[in-house]
C-alpha cells in the first residue's frame, strides 16, 4: 500500500512537474521572415567589412612588406609582412571578452553597431600612415597600433553577428541564413581583392608601390558608415528580449544574476572545448585557402600578381552559391554530416589539390584552388548556424566571443604566418597541404566524438522560432526537442547555484 501511495505521488509530482514546464503557444516565437532578412544583410555588411579589410591585405601582403619592411626581403619580407597581420590577433581575445559580455548584457545590436565603426576608422587609418623611407621606424609601428585596434573591435564582431543572425532565424531555416553571414565575407574578400587586382592592372606595380595601395583601405570608411546605418535600424533579436523578459520577471523576486566571464569558463566548459576545436580546423582551412594562397602565387610560385590575384577572385566567385547550398543542406541533413564529408575530403584531396596548384599549368592551378574553395565552402556554409548553437542564450555572446577569438588568435590569424615560415623552413611547396590535413584529422576526431547535431532544433535555453504560424501546432504537438534543451538549461542553472552556495 505504501508503495503504492509513494509511486501515485511521485506520479502526480511528475505531471505537476510537466505542467510547469510544458510548452506553450505563446513561449514560440513567429520570426517575421523580412526582419530576419534584414538582419542577414545588416550582419553580413560588417563581416563584408572585416574581410574587406584581409582581402586588402593579403593581396598587399607582398607590396606592404616592401613599404613598411624596405630592409628585408624576399620570402623574410613577407614573414614580417605577415607578422603584422597576424600580431591583431593577440588582442582579439581580449576584445571578445569585452564586447561578448557587454552584447549578452547590453544586448546584441548596440555592440554590433560600435564595433563596426571602430573597424572601419582603424583600417581608414592604415591608408594614411606614412612609409619607412619617410619616417623610418614609426612607419611600422603606427601600422602595428592600427592593426591592433582592428583585432579589438575584430573580437566582438564575428561572434556577435553570428549570435544574431543564429536568434534572429527560425529553426529550420537557420543554417541557410547564417550562411549568408559568410556570403558577407566573399563579397567582402572579393571587394577587397578586386579593387586591388583593377588597381594593380590600371596603375602598375610602381605606382602601387609608390601610392596606389592606400587607396583599397580609403575606401573602408564609406562602407562602415552603410553598415552602420543599416545596423542601427534593426531590432533586437528574439531570444535575447524573451531573456530580458525573463530577467525582469526574476528581479522582482530577487532572483536575477548577471553571468560572470567566471561562471562561463567554469559551468560551460565542454561547449567551450568543443568550440575551440571546431574554430582550430576552420580558422587554419579558412586562412590558408583565402588569406596565405594570393601570396602563395606570387612570392612562392612567381605568379605575376595580377594572375594569381584573378585565379583566387574568379574561385571566391563560384563558392557563393555553393555556402549557401552547403546552408540549405545542413538545415535539411545536418550540419554535423556536411563538416564531416568537408574533412574527409580535405584529408584526402589537399596534398593533389596542391600538386595541380603547383604545376604551373593556369587551368591545372585553377581546378586546384577550386578543389580547396569547394570543400572550405561546406564549413562556410555551416559554421555560422553551428558555433551559436553550443551556448545557452544568456551566454551565447560572451561564450562565442571567448571560443571563437581565442581559437581563432592561435590558430587562425597565425596561419598565414606559419605556412609561410613552413615554406622558407622546409623548402617544400607542399608545406600548406600538410598543416591543412593535420587540422582536419583533430577535426574530424572531435566532430564524430562530441558534435550533436541542432540543426532544425530551438537555440539552447530558448523556445522554438518558426516561420509561419501554422507550425506551432506542429510543434507543440512533438516538444521533446524544446523541453530537452530547457531541461538540460535547468541543470545547468542548478549547477551554478550550488556552487554558489558552496562558495558562500
Amino acid at each position: 500500500m505504501d508503495q503504492d501511495k509513494d509511486g501515485k505521488r511521485r506520479s502526480k509530482l511528475s505531471l505537476k512537474k510537466r505542467k510547469k514546464h510544458q510548452l506553450h503557444k505563446d513561449d514560440i516565437t513567429v520570426v517575421d521572415t523580412d526582419v530576419a532578412k534584414k538582419a542577414v544583410v545588416a550582419t553580413a555588411m560588417g563581416n563584408a567589412m572585416e574581410w574587406f579589410d584581409f582581402g586588402i591585405y593579403s593581396y598587399l601582403a607582398a607590396t606592404i612588406g616592401k613599404v613598411f619592411f624596405p630592409e628585408m626581403a624576399g620570402p623574410t619580407q613577407l614573414v614580417f609582412s605577415f607578422a603584422t597581420f597576424a600580431v591583431a590577433f593577440l588582442v582579439r581575445p581580449i576584445g571578445g571578452m569585452f564586447f561578448g559580455m557587454l552584447g549578452d548584457r547590453l544586448g546584441r545590436k548596440k555592440i554590433l553597431a560600435i564595433t563596426l565603426i571602430i573597424m572601419a576608422l582603424a583600417t581608414l587609418s592604415i591608408g594614411l600612415i606614412p612609409g619607412y623611407a619617410t619616417i623610418g621606424i614609426t612607419a611600422p609601428i603606427l601600422l602595428l597600433i592600427a592593426r591592433l585596434v582592428q583585432g579589438f573591435s575584430t573580437g566582438g564582431e564575428y561572434s556577435g553577428a553570428m549570435t544574431f543572425i543564429a536568434e534572429s532565424a527560425p529553426d529550420k531555416r537557420r543554417g541557410v541564413m547564417a550562411s549568408g553571414l559568410e556570403v558577407g565575407t566573399l563579397v567582402g574578400y572579393i571587394g577587397g581583392s578586386g579593387i586591388v587586382t583593377l588597381l594593380t592592372f590600371i596603375l602598375g606595380s610602381e605606382t602601387m608601390l609608390d601610392w596606389g595601395w592606400r587607396i583599397p583601405f580609403l575606401i573602408a570608411a564609406p562602407i562602415g558608415f552603410i553598415g552602420l546605418y543599416l545596423r542601427t535600424h534593426l531590432e533586437e533579436t528574439p531570444a535575447f528580449e524573451k531573456m530580458e523578459e525573463e530577467k525582469e520577471k526574476a528581479e522582482k523576486t530577487g532572483e536575477s544574476k548577471h553571468v560572470s566571464m567566471k561562471d562561463i569558463l567554469i559551468h560551460h566548459r565542454r561547449p567551450l572545448l568543443i568550440g575551440l576545436t571546431l574554430v582550430f580546423f576552420y580558422n587554419v582551412i579558412d586562412y590558408t585557402v583565402l588569406t596565405y594562397m594570393p601570396s602563395h602565387l606570387t612570392a612562392v610560385l612567381g605568379y605575376g600578381e595580377t594572375k594569381g590575384l584573378l585565379l583566387i577572385l574568379i574561385v571566391m566567385f563560384i563558392m557563393i552559391p555553393f555556402v549557401l547550398l552547403m546552408g540549405h543542406f545542413g538545415d535539411r541533413i545536418g550540419n554535423k554530416r556536411i563538416i564531416q564529408s568537408s574533412l574527409i575530403g580535405i584529408i584526402v584531396l589537399a596534398i593533389p589539390s596542391f600538386m595541380l596548384i603547383n604545376s604551373g599549368n593556369n587551368w591545372l592551378v585553377f581546378a586546384g584552388l577550386l578543389i580547396l574553395a569547394t570543400l572550405l565552402a561546406a564549413l562556410l556554409g555551416t559554421m555560422p548556424s553551428q558555433l551559436p548553437s553550443l551556448f545557452f542564450t544568456n551566454v551565447r555572446y560572451g561564450g562565442l566571443a571567448i571560443t571563437y577569438n581565442i581559437s581563432t588568435s592561435l590558430f587562425g590569424g597565425t596561419a598565414p604566418l606559419l605556412v609561410a615560415w613552413l615554406v622558407d623552413v622546409t623548402a617544400s611547396q607542399l608545406a600548406p597541404a600538410y598543416y591543412v590535413i593535420f587540422a582536419s584529422i583533430i577535426g574530424i576526431v572531435v566532430v564524430t566524438l562530441f558534435l550533436k547535431n541542432t540543426s532544425g532544433k530551438p537555440l539552447r535555453g530558448s523556445p522554438p522560432a518558426v516561420q509561419e504560424k501554422e507550425e506551432i501546432e506542429e510543434i507543440l504537438e512533438n516538444t521533446d526537442d524544446a523541453l530537452w534543451w530547457r531541461e538540460e538549461k535547468k541543470k545547468i542553472d542548478r549547477h551554478i547555484n550550488d556552487a554558489e552556495n558552496k562558495n558562500d
